[in-house]
Formats: structure tokens, C-alpha cells, sequence
């Protein structure tokens, strides 16, 4: 059966059929994924039972995997999944039950309802994620995709020409710091140290300029703090509106593939009480968007 991919938002987002993700794939099937990814940034797989193992081996077809240190808290983090390399985005412990309230790890956690793009607080930040449902909240917890190519072409030229050259600091400090959390580790924060991003990037493929914006963005550089971080909101008020957006809305099974360079995403609040088990595959990306000589 021959790959096929229907286009489901005005803008982006590509529901690709004809492919069951627990075979290897061709090169020629892999090419074509990569083309859909680079035309539609966000690609939807339904009913893919498939195990960590192939969720990584699909995962491999378009880059290396990204390490994972350095994108969660160290102290009072037990890792639930085996050695596949996959990143655990659910709400469970290692016992296999929701999180406390209280638990560290799922207060810092909580971040990941914020927009975001994946790894923007690394010096060479993600390029592909991809997100496997395995058991789905009843309530709540749809993932939404925000087009940041379509938002980058609806700014007017002034907008564009003010933001082209501008460098942001990322970490994860400002975005979990944006919901009060800030226990950090002197460790955690040697690893959280900001880094420099472009506001505006370029794809490396087809060459269409996109905001690079995400909760961890907190500093722009040649701004004071409050004016860097009133661009960056009304910047993300824009590039989220209606417009812009996907939701997602999980069934088991699902496997929702997105590119951190053209995209935004944040999960929405759900019922914690209740298990959710998503597990993220994450392609390294290969260049940074910025020189880092600079960041503090």
C-alpha cells in the first residue's frame, strides 16, 4: 500500500496512511516521510501498537538520537522506561502510577503545558519529535501545534525587520521559573544555563523563515527584561491564535510526529489522578542557530 498523507489543518499538519511503523522502513519510504515533514511540520500517524524499540527505530530513519541530559531535573528523577532511549512524557513514577501532587518531578513537569518547541534550551536544539500514546487521559491532555512559518508570513514588514537579527536566551529555568517553580540543584543549574537562539529562522531545506519562539525564550539580547519579554509575548500571542493551530486529540495508538524548527506545541491540562503514558522519541538537530561564544 502506497504512503498517502492528507493535508488536515488550513496551513500544515499531514495525516499519512499506508505505513505500519513496526516494519523498517525503505529508503525511498523514509525520503518520503522527511518530504512530508518538511512540507506539513506536523505528520499524524493512527493506530501504530508498536514498542519503545520500534518507535526509536523509526525514529533513527531521519537523525541521530538527541541526548537526554540536560532536559529534566536530576535530584528526585526515577526513570520509569528501559533502554530504548526514550524521553518519558507521561505523568507516572517508576511504580506505574500517577505522580503525588507534590512530587518534584511532576510540578516541574507542568511546564510542558506551556507553548514550547522541543530542546530549544540546548546550544543545537531538536530537530523531529515524535510522541507515541500508549495509554490516554480521559480527561483532557489534547496536544496542540501551533504553525510558526504561517505566523512568521502574517507579521507586518515592520514586525519582520525589527526581529530579524534579534538573539533570545533559552533554558528551562525561565519557562518552569514562569510557573513559580524554582528549586533547582546547584548541579540543575550549571545544567539550565541559558543559551542563545534566533528569533527567526530558516528552514535548511526550503528555506521559509519561521519564528523561533518557546516558554523558555526569557531574554532578548540588546532588550531590558521586561521589553525582551513583552516582544516574546506578543509574538506568542500572534503565532497562537485560532489561525495558527492544531489540537490533537489522543486516541491509543497514536504516534504525532512534529518539526521543533517550524512548529510550537503544549499539552493542555488534563485529570493527574488518572495515568497518561506518552513516550517521545527525539532527533538530534545538527547545527545551532546561533554562535554561543556569547551567552552568559
Amino acid at each position: 500500500m502506497a504512503i498517502a498523507i492528507r493535508q488536515l489543518h488550513k496551513h500544515f499538519v499531514g495525516e499519512v496512511s499506508g505505513l505500519d511503523l513496526r516494519k523498517a522502513l525503505t529508503k525511498d519510504e523514509a525520503a518520503e516521510i522527511e518530504a512530508g515533514m518538511d512540507r506539513y511540520a506536523v505528520l499524524v500517524f493512527h493506530g501504530q501498537d508498536i514498542t519503545d524499540d520500534q518507535q526509536m527505530a523509526f525514529a533513527l530513519n531521519f537523525g541521530e538520537r538527541e541526548n537526554p541530559r540536560g532536559g529534566n531535573i536530576t535530584k528526585d528523577k526515577e526513570y520509569r522506561l528501559g533502554s530504548a532511549g526514550l524521553n518519558d512524557v507521561s505523568n507516572l513514577g517508576k511504580d506505574g502510577r500517577p505522580l503525588a501532587p507534590d512530587s518534584r518531578v511532576h510540578l516541574f513537569n507542568l511546564g510542558n503545558c506551556l507553548w514550547h518547541s522541543d530542546s530549544s534550551f540546548r546550544a543545537i536544539p531538536a530537530k523531529f519529535s515524535l510522541l507515541s500514546a500508549r495509554v490516554v487521559n480521559p480527561k483532557g491532555g489534547n496536544t496542540e501545534f501551533a504553525d510558526m512559518r504561517a505566523a512568521y508570513d502574517a507579521l507586518d514588514e515592520e514586525t519582520k525587520v525589527e526581529i530579524e537579527d534579534l538573539i533570545c536566551e533559552h533554558s528551562l529555568m525561565y519557562s518552569r521559573g514562569s510557573l513559580g517553580f524554582l528549586d533547582y540543584t546547584a548541579e540543575e543549574k550549571e545544567m539550565f544555563k541559558p543559551v542563545l537562539q534566533r528569533l527567526v529562522r530558516t528552514h535548511p531545506v526550503h528555506g521559509r523563515k519561521s519564528l523561533y519562539l518557546s516558554s523558555h525564550a526569557g531574554k532578548v539580547r540588546g532588550m531590558s527584561m521586561p521589553e525582551g519579554r513583552l516582544l516574546l509575548r506578543d509574538l506568542t500571542e500572534h503565532a497562537t491564535q485560532p489561525e495558527f493551530v492544531y489540537v490533537h486529540k489522543w486516541t491509543v495508538h497514536d504516534l504525532v510526529m512534529w518539526d521543533n524548527r517550524q512548529t510550537m506545541h503544549r499539552v493542555r491540562r488534563y485529570d493527574q489522578s488518572q495515568p497518561r503514558d506518552m513516550r517521545r522519541a527525539t532527533v538530534a538537530g545538527t547545527m545551532p542557530t546561533a554562535a554561543q561564544e556569547a551567552a552568559e
